[in-house]
Parts: C-alpha cells; sequence; structure tokens
C-alpha cells in the first residue's frame, strides 16, 4: 500500500531526508517517530505529494508521488500538525465542503457526515462554529476531515495531541477500528505508549535516515537484548538456589523471586523450571519483565548520536 525507496529531500544545502526506505502493507499501522526536525513530517509531505522528492520514489496506493500526484491525494487521509480548520464554518457544513472536494455526492457526504460526526461525539456540535471548538474538539474534526473520504492510506501527524484522555483513548480506539485489509496507517507521535499500542511497526527517524525499524518485539530484541524474566516462588529462597541451567543467566535475586534473561525462552524456561521443580522450590509465578518501547527509543537516539560523533 505504501512503498519508498531511497526517498530524499533536500532543501538547498540542508538534506532533510535521506534516503529513506519504507514498506507498508494493506491491514498495517507504523508508527513513525523522531524528534522535532528529524524528517518526519517532510516524509510525510513527499508521501501525500504535496513535496516532490529531491532523489528516490514512492508509491501509495499503487500511485506514483511524482507522476500521479492527483491521484495520490485522492486515496491518502492526512491529518496535520497544523489542522486549516475553518474557524467560520459549522462542523457540520465543513465536513460537507470537503465532501465535495473529494467528489461524494449528496446522499454519500450527508451519510459519511453524520457518521463521523457521531463516532467522534460531535454530533451535537453540528451547528456550532469550528471557532468556538476546544482544542480537543478541533482535534477530531481534523481527524474526520481525513477521513470523509474513507481513503485506503491514512497519515497521521500527532492524532491526539492537546487531547483529554477521554477524547485520546476515543481516537485511539478509532485508528484501531479503520485498520483493515483495505488500509494502511501511518501515524507520526511523540507519545510511545500510543505508538506500541497501536502500531504493527516502527521506524525512528534520526536526522532524516531511518536509523532503527522493526516490530516492537524486534526493536526490544535488537536494542535491549535478550528478554528478561521473574519467578516468584511460594516460600522463601533461603539460600537454596545456587544456580540455573546454563543457557539462561541469572540477573536479580530477592528473598521469594529471581530474574534470568534468555534468548530462547521456548527452549529454556522448560528447563528452567524443571530444575526449580526438581530443588522442591515452589514455583507460583512466571512472567515477562515489561521492557517499554521507550527504552528502546532513548537506546537507539543514543547510539545514533554516538555514531555521528564517532564520525565527526
Amino acid at each position: 500500500m505504501i512503498r519508498a525507496e531511497g526517498l530524499s529531500k533536500q532543501f538547498g544545502d540542508f538534506l532533510a531526508v535521506d534516503g529513506v526506505n519504507l514498506r507498508l502493507g494493506a491491514g498495517e499501522v507504523l508508527a513513525l517517530l523522531g524528534p522535532n526536525g528529524a524528517g518526519k513530517t517532510t516524509t510525510v509531505r513527499m508521501l501525500t505529494s504535496v513535496l516532490r522528492p529531491s532523489r528516490g520514489w514512492a508509491r501509495v496506493a499503487g500511485y506514483d508521488v511524482r507522476r500521479q500526484p492527483d491521484r495520490v491525494r485522492a486515496v491518502v487521509g492526512v491529518l496535520t500538525e497544523n489542522h486549516g480548520l475553518y474557524n467560520r464554518m459549522p462542523a457540520g457544513e465543513y465536513l460537507d465542503f470537503f465532501g465535495e472536494l473529494y467528489g461524494l455526492d449528496r446522499k454519500r457526504r450527508r451519510q459519511r457526515r453524520e457518521e463521523l460526526l457521531a463516532q467522534f461525539g460531535l454530533a451535537e456540535a453540528a451547528r456550532q462554529r469550528i471557532g468556538e471548538f476546544s482544542k480537543g474538539m478541533r482535534q477530531k474534526l481534523a481527524l474526520a476531515r481525513a477521513l470523509m473520504h474513507d481513503p485506503p492510506v491514512l497519515l497521521l501527524d500527532e492524532p491526539t495531541s492537546a487531547m483529554d484522555p477521554e477524547s485520546a483513548r476515543l481516537v485511539r480506539n478509532a485508528i484501531k477500528a479503520l485498520r483493515s485489509a483495505e488500509r494502511a496507517i501511518i501515524i507520526c507521535t511523540h507519545n510511545l505508549v500510543e505508538a506500541e499500542e497501536l502500531a504493527d511497526q516502527i521506524a525512528i527517524i534520526r536526522r532524516g535516515r531511518i536509523v532503527a525499524q522493526g516490530t516492537p518485539s524486534e526493536l526490544k530484541r535488537q536494542m535491549l537484548g535478550p528478554g528478561e524474566y521473574e519467578i516468584r516462588f511460594a516460600a522463601l529462597l533461603n539460600g537454596r538456589l545456587k544456580s540455573l541451567p546454563k543457557n539462561v543467566t541469572l540477573t536479580a535475586q530477592g528473598e521469594d523471586w529471581i530474574r534470568f534473561r534468555s534468548a530462547t525462552p521456548e527452549r529454556d524456561h522448560p528447563d528452567v523450571l524443571r530444575y526449580l521443580l526438581e530443588q522442591d522450590l515452589p514455583v507460583v509465578e512466571l512472567r515477562e519483565v515489561p521492557r517499554s518501547l521507550e527504552q528502546v527509543y532513548l537506546e537507539v537516539v543514543s547510539s545514533a548520536e554516538g555514531a555521528i560523533s564517532d564520525v565527526g
């Protein structure tokens, strides 16, 4: 649904995006992460044919962003950081206006307008001028506008920015519901918890380059090493545990618990449990110690900074 190879954008002497490669299929959500100025927004603008790439190429829903910009714009729904909402228009009229721009007939425009206003809790505000909306309401209306023509590709820049927790949860649930066999979604966000909740793939961009890419679990293994696991016992250890099977590494120990690392848990865990039971140690729980995407992100950015410093 989205494919880019060597996608680059240069403004004078400044290389804003440098050789980005992306591949996203229908039914997948990609979270594009990176600090401000990393190249996220420029990448999205090239994928929507707003900016012409300096080098490389990209296709969106089968259309070339250079040669078929009108086709690309017709199949994408975009939520930008600056919404461009028309403050003097009522919300319902605003959605109807954009539905007409997308070529929807009157019946379809009315149907989509009512569906989306209800979905985002804005039905009672349909006749209210947008200038009177709160920040969260404006964000939800901008997302509704991006969905008006039911596009197969969504490019969302900070979709829950400035929202209260209830509204943010509503939008996240809407994004989950939008995932389908016919739709691909890219989310640019600084909310790492949100990215981990919503995304199948993560791409971290730093100074215009993708410095890490993969599923959340793949990136955790690559950047943080083998998983860490915790076992709790029904009784105190009292020094009875001296070692563990050779394939695992003991990392911490308490009065009634231990932690260990294992690169191949499907093979190692049965051996560990068997060993502990042979020692008459009553196991009551075995769980993976949670590792966050924030840990991965900080490690990736730190590594990228170190590499740049070494080159310098």
